[in-house]
């Protein structure tokens, strides 16, 4: 499952690119500004962003997590970017229990959906444990249509999202509010966050098998 990752990892790269590239030419103090000026239409569309690159699993996420750290702060950038998550995986959720193999297999691909069926139904429609260990990881959006497509109902899987999101998210967003506001709590936050979910992730992927993931 390693080639899912690439345009990911891609896209990723040039939406940093792209927001560095922004804060350094109009200042990340003009933005704040502006982004306070916006009110609720911030984390609104920011929710929707989020939430866009979610269910469209090609579209990179991650930088959007450092946005609301950054932008919103600590609090109120982990509150929009854990709304987010829970409404868009739920969606894809949905999606796969109404619309089955026929739509999922068009926004990830039938390569990818035989291997993430095979995942999800082998591995985490009886073990919830491994099913949020694998939602933290950056696979979560397609492992949303997966766990759609088994037997799972839904809420063993809210159960299991609400764990993972509350759980992964805050270090990546710590990283975004500490870089670009210069707190140090927030990224020794981050670093310890991140070192867990990277334990978490190399566990999850050595139960699954290497293969797999």
């Amino acid at each position: 499952m390693k080639n899912i990752n690439t345009w990911p990892k891609i896209l990723a790269i040039l939406t940093v690119v792209i927001f560095a590239f922004i804060v350094l030419n109009i200042g990340i103090q003009n933005i704040k500004e502006k982004i306070y000026l916006m009110g609720i239409w911030a984390p609104i569309c920011l929710v929707a962003l989020r939430a866009t690159s979610v269910i469209i699993p090609a579209l990179p996420s991650t930088a959007y997590s450092l946005i609301a750290g950054a932008f919103l702060g600590f609090k109120q950038g982990l509150l929009t970017i854990c709304i987010a998550d829970i409404l868009s995986c739920t969606t894809c959720f949905f999606l796969a229990k109404r619309y089955g193999h026929r739509l999922v297999k068009r926004l990830i691909g039938e390569k990818f959906l035989i291997k993430i069926q095979k995942v999800s139904s082998k591995y985490l429609e009886k073990n919830f444990f491994l099913m949020t260990g694998i939602m933290m990881t950056g696979l979560f959006d397609f492992f949303s249509y997966g766990i759609g497509l088994t037997k799972t109902n839904y809420r063993r899987f809210l159960y299991s999202l609400l764990l993972s999101v509350f759980l992964s998210n805050p270090p990546i967003v710590a990283l975004g509010a500490g870089l670009l506001d210069g707190g140090k709590r927030y990224l020794i936050l981050a670093v310890v966050g991140i070192f867990i979910l990277a334990i978490l992730t190399g566990l999850t992927r050595n139960k699954i098998g290497r293969s797999m993931l």
